[in-house]
């Protein structure tokens, strides 16, 4: 069916009717507006005839009360498409104004001369809205205020309440009927389902009245993006729009830039799934499936995005109802073996730990990594099964180690977050452990970080727990998240591993680097044990060695294998030897020690050799002319700042007043010549020994950093060395 259109002279004159009308027409399940007179834009203040138009076609109840727009559209579906009379009273906001006007609309239908049925709906304006109508309120006001406060509490079946939007239901049908309208203009329909992402959260955080304003907000977004009728509200947080696919893509990276502003900046990031329609699937309801499948993929993300439905993914939901349907078969039967990776001291090149990893081996589908069956059990809260499963197994196994005469080492278990909410893990662990009677420190704990950030408090009471029966507790993968260092600060773990990504950066980023130099001082700061994951080579090897990692587990060292290799590779002489628990203490010590940082020696009782073990005394210094004998210190370090009173007896001030204090060149001259030389060379320049006060001998490396373009003054790094004599 095609748009209806007045003859030029008789929507001319509907168009100068000074009496508020609209005339509209049903137009494949959408409502669209024919024409409109000069008192209908008058009276909701319209800019001109092309923007009530515009302002229209995108959402005919614009500007409506939220509490109105539900029943207002709900009427008007009614009206147009059941042929009921339309009579509706509501409150609009006007456009400049910006006051809240009481509006009476009556519309009647009337079949146009080639049998077009059009609806005409007459505007009355009953004056402005008063939330609380007083006594000297004319009583029409007041009845009418009454009314529409008990008709904005009522539910109907085809709006949401909140946003005006669609019910899901009507949805399906609205949408079908725009796909296929898209279809025969040659259109490409598409299938969007969106997400708030942490609604719950932004709930916590800010009330849930504040929620529901950005709800409302984002709603009117989709509407002016997608118009009303091709959206809907599924309920909470989650929304679907039909849309044509052409420029899809730019259309919702230009949604996601505007809701980054919604709400004054208090909103959250979209999720968004994607079906092309005639992807290998037709109905509405179950393209909204398979989009909300896409859009679930970004679930563990915090950014806007999208994602589409295609085979990859097909192929991803397949292979999840197969490990669902699987599970406690692939238990029973012992499809999931336990491999177990070696964690390596660093200080002695001995296994000192065992971490174990699961394995499924499908006689059907053969090898699935844990990257594919893991995540769907925790999505699913079945983990547990699992992670319990593994625990058993692990315990047979030491009793085979044991009775093969294998030193015996602990050996970690992971835990999932769903863990701790499906059973009392730390009890369900102690009972196994003992009844197989094993020691518990055989038996280490690891959790992830995110594990820890889902609920601080109560992990850090189970952590406890674990603690008090003896077990040891890791922190994995330290450093993939925002909260690590928050984590470490609230809860006592007896060693953090370092992230792969360290070690998968090592090469091509320095940063990796200078972090992992930062977090072992801390560590050892801490008295914490670390291992590294992810080390392959032997300059990976020592790096982490010579900064005070203690452990190292990778590809370096072995693969994760099963428990029959490992005893055969003992058979053979080929095992890495196996760390004495007798020697853990002594190799744990020595390992700690970080060479890039020699004031991890705390017990010095010589003052003059603790300060030379203090971290190396360094400065910037500027001159601002060459000829001038004065200098200047623009920072230092409290090294710096104690070899110059011990040292030379020059006293500084404190750190607010330093750049205030200029020091006197000395009268021989080395210095301005040393300078001299550095801004010539560009190189490190070693300043002469100098006798000091106490008893010390002085040297100096000096190096320009940078000149000043405007003023001319240089900067010079300056590093001094100290020994006592």
């Amino acid at each position: 069916m095609e748009k209806y259109r007045f003859s030029d002279e008789a929507l001319a004159a509907l168009e100068m009717l000074q009496v508020p009308l609209a005339v509209y027409q049903s137009l494949d399940k959408l409502t669209v507006a024919v024409a409109v007179s000069q008192g209908f834009r008058d009276l909701l203040e319209y800019d001109s005839l092309e923007d009530a138009y515009r302002v229209m076609e995108g959402d005919l109840f614009s500007n409506t009360h939220p509490d109105d727009a539900a029943r207002v559209a709900e009427a008007a579906r009614r009206f147009i498409e059941e042929g009921e009379n339309y009579e509706v009273i509501y409150r609009f906001r006007r456009r400049k104004s910006g006051d809240t006007r009481i509006i009476h609309a009556i519309g009647r239908h009337a079949a146009a001369e080639d049998g077009t049925m059009l609806a005409y709906v007459w505007y009355t304006d009953e004056g402005e809205y008063t939330p609380e109508a007083g006594e000297l309120a004319p009583n029409l006001n007041k009845a009418i205020n009454r009314a529409l406060h008990e008709e904005s509490l009522l539910q109907r079946n085809y709006y949401d309440y909140l946003t005006g939007l669609p019910s899901m239901t009507h949805f399906f049908e609205l949408a079908a009927a725009g796909r296929d309208r898209l279809l025969s203009l040659g259109g490409i329909p598409a299938l969007l389902f969106v997400d708030l992402s942490g609604m719950k959260g932004f709930n916590s955080k800010y009330g849930f009245s504040e929620g529901d304003a950005l709800l409302r907000a984002f709603s009117q977004l989709l509407i002016r993006h997608f118009g009303r009728d091709c959206c809907s509200r599924f309920g909470q947080d989650h929304f679907a729009v039909v849309t044509r696919a052409d420029d899809l893509e730019e259309r919702l990276n230009e949604l996601f830039r505007e809701t980054a502003a919604l709400n004054g900046g208090r909103t959250l990031p979209l999720r968004v799934g994607i079906q092309i329609y005639g992807k290998g699937v037709e109905e509405i309801s179950a393209a909204c499936d398979r989009a909300k499948i896409a859009c679930d993929l970004g679930r563990n993300t915090y950014v806007s995005g999208f994602n589409y439905y295609d085979e990859r993914l097909q192929e991803k939901i397949t292979g999840r109802q197969y490990i669902l349907e699987n599970l406690d078969r692939a238990l029973a039967e012992r499809w999931i073996k336990v491999y177990y990776q070696p964690i390596v001291r660093n200080a002695n090149g001995q296994v000192s730990d065992e971490e174990a990893l699961a394995r499924w081996i499908d006689p059907d589908r053969g090898l699935l990594p844990p990257s594919e069956f893991i995540p769907v059990l925790e999505d699913s809260g079945l983990i547990y099964k699992l992670d319990l499963y593994m625990i058993d197994r692990v315990l047979e196994e030491l009793q085979r180690k044991r009775e093969a005469g294998l030193v015996m080492l602990p050996v970690s278990v992971n835990l999932s977050r769903v863990d701790f909410d499906a059973c009392d893990i730390v009890e369900e662990v102690r009972r196994r452990v003992d009844d197989a009677g094993v020691s518990r420190k055989l038996i280490t704990i690891e959790i992830t970080e995110s594990v820890v950030g889902s609920n601080l408090e109560f992990i850090s009471s189970q952590i406890d727990h674990f603690h008090a029966l003896g077990f040891r507790v890791w922190m994995d993968d330290f450093g993939s998240g925002y909260s690590s260092l928050d984590v470490l600060q609230s809860i006592r773990f007896d060693v953090i591993k370092f992230d792969i990504r360290f070690m998968q950066q090592f090469d091509s980023s320095k940063r990796s680097r200078i972090v992992l130099t930062e977090l072992a001082k801390m560590a050892i700061g801490m008295d914490i044990e670390t291992v590294v994951e992810g080390v392959e080579t032997r300059d990976q090897l020592d790096f982490i060695t010579e900064v005070g990692c203690t452990k190292a587990q990778g590809y370096y060292y072995r693969k994760p294998n099963p428990l029959e290799e490992i005893l055969e590779r003992t058979r053979k002489g080929e095992a890495i030897r196996r760390e004495s628990p007798d020697e853990e203490d002594y190799y744990a010590a020595i390992g700690a020690f970080n060479l890039y940082d020699p004031s991890v020696i705390m017990e010095v009782e010589d003052d003059r050799y603790q300060s030379f073990l203090d971290a190396i005394p360094m400065a910037i210094i500027e001159k601002e002319n060459p000829e001038d004998r004065c200098l200047r210190i623009l920072r230092c370090n409290a090294s710096f700042r104690s070899f110059m009173g011990r040292v030379l007896g020059v006293r500084l001030p404190e750190e607010s007043e330093l750049k205030k204090h200029t020091l006197q060149e000395p009268p021989n001259g080395a210095l301005k010549e040393t300078l001299a030389r550095c801004s010539a060379s560009g190189n490190w320049v070693l300043i002469g020994e100098k006798k000091g006060k106490a008893g010390y001998s002085a040297h100096a490396f000096v190096r320009q950093i940078s000149a000043n373009p405007v003023s001319g003054a240089k900067a010079y790094a300056v590093v001094a060395l100290t020994i006592p004599m």
